[in-house]
């Protein structure tokens, strides 16, 4: 079965420079890629009772100045990579870009959404939009890779995948990890920021399990100690000059609350690699 990603774009430089990361990442796979707009009508609120309907003016103008920007960026894409193996389809709502982005993984069983960082109207200080927390904190229908907007594709070297091993691992879980890993032969390497001296019973366990699900692709274990995990995951990163970092994004825990606003604000000054958010299963 084909592979098939969700693409947001609000015809930003940013969502194009995600869509062609995507393009690029999975060129050798055969896709279907949905190129969503959740486009607002003027006078209404999406938190609003009032629903604009089809038939109204400034419906119908919102509804075709998406269509047609849809319509020009296929496009662009076809100039830039006129790729047999792909196939490209075009989604054009009234909604939320949250709502959008649910209704349509639903809808057309997605694997998986590639999106820029931030969005038309953030600023440059800004790394990690609005948009893109939300669908990395409530998207839990499949994974999502946020791209920075200076990012260029190039076959990642290495993933950084940090844990604290607190938590079993389940092989589901890391499918697209493993999954990029294999397509580029990517080494993923698996990063710990030590508390306590050694690790509990618990955690060898898990760590043995995470072994075994990446038995067969090329991995290794690291460890850092004395140093804060987020400037660990950072120190870690730049000094390998690192091509992406993956994490599960599971509930009440560390990892799970890596994109909190305070969060986001320390590793914002380093973090300029896709960051990929898998799903607790």
């Amino acid at each position: 079965m084909d592979k098939r990603i969700l693409l947001p774009t609000d015809f930003s430089k940013n969502a194009l420079n995600a869509i062609r990361y995507a393009l690029d990442l999975y060129a050798d796979q055969k896709c279907d890629f949905y190129l969503l707009n959740a486009f607002q009508v003027s006078g209404y609120s999406l938190d609003s009772m009032r629903v604009p309907e089809p038939g109204d003016q400034r419906y119908e103008t919102a509804k075709k100045d998406s269509e047609q920007q849809l319509d020009k960026l296929l496009g662009v894409l076809k100039l830039y990579a006129d790729n047999d193996k792909h196939t490209h389809h075009t989604i054009s709502t009234y909604n939320s870009l949250l709502d959008a982005l649910k209704g349509s993984i639903a809808k057309k069983d997605i694997d998986i959404v590639v999106m820029g960082t931030k969005g038309l109207t953030e600023s440059d200080t800004v790394l990690f939009g609005t948009n893109a927390v939300n669908t990395m904190e409530k998207v839990t229908e499949c994974p999502v890779l946020a791209i920075p907007h200076d990012t260029r594709f190039s076959p990642p070297n290495e993933i950084v995948f940090p844990t604290d091993f607190k938590t079993s691992f389940k092989r589901r879980e890391l499918n697209y990890l493993i999954e990029i890993s294999k397509m580029h032969h990517t080494i993923i390497r698996v990063l710990h920021i030590r508390e306590g001296v050694k690790l509990n019973g618990t955690q060898k366990s898990n760590k043995e399990l995470l072994k075994s699900i990446f038995e067969g692709i090329d991995h290794s274990f690291h460890e850092l100690g004395d140093i804060k995990v987020q400037k660990g995951i950072n120190t870690f990163i730049v000094s390998r000059e690192s091509d992406m970092i993956a994490f599960i994004n599971r509930k009440h825990t560390f990892f799970g609350s890596l994109f909190s606003k305070p969060l986001v604000k320390e590793m914002g000054y380093y973090s300029t690699i896709p960051v990929l958010a898998l799903n607790e299963q």
